[in-house]
């Protein structure tokens, strides 16, 4: 994906990480490690990105990431509740060297969509590994009103490397 703002966004926080000595993770559903991808694009990465998770599943989602089973049939896997659960699960495997975790799950489509949750739906987890080993999640929802899978793919990297930099400084 060499796109010149993902780019320029990745390099960005592969700088800033190295300044501060912040480690990052990923937890990627619907867009399959291209964010991390675009990570270790970047020269110097192995300095700052600690890992990533794909987790395209229910199942790998429970076992990987320990989300609670409960949680995704009643909310689904395409929920905030579950990109917060993920970003969580991460940062918790990453046993503190990670201190930054953006996770990612949706419905890139062109398929998979309904009213309730239509395509382009992207749910954003941050999470933070905060003083005493504290984690702290939140989570954001965009719909992005793009015509194809690759394009709202491309999009949700933007957005969750924007979301990086900006818990970053």
């Amino acid at each position: 994906m060499s796109n010149p703002v993902i780019f320029d966004l990745a390099t960005r926080i592969i700088r800033l990480g190295a300044e501060k000595r912040i480690g990052i993770a990923t937890a990627e559903s619907c867009t399959g490690g291209l964010i991390s991808g675009a990570l270790t694009d970047i020269s110097g990465s192995s300095d700052v990105f600690e890992g990533g998770f794909i987790t395209y599943s229910y199942e790998a989602k429970r076992d990987i990431l320990n989300v609670p089973w409960d949680l995704l049939t009643k909310k689904g896997a395409v929920s905030g509740e579950v990109a917060e659960a993920m970003a969580r699960g991460a940062l918790i495997h990453m046993s503190g060297r990670a201190h930054v975790c953006v996770a990612v799950t949706g419905i890139a489509g062109p398929t998979g969509g309904t009213s309730e949750k239509p395509v382009g739906l992207v749910y954003f987890g941050i999470g933070q590994t905060l003083k005493q080993n504290t984690i702290s999640t939140t989570h954001e929802k965009i719909v992005f009103d793009e015509p194809t899978r690759e394009l709202t793919r491309r999009c949700a990297v933007e957005h969750a490397l924007r979301l990086i930099l900006g818990v970053m400084s």
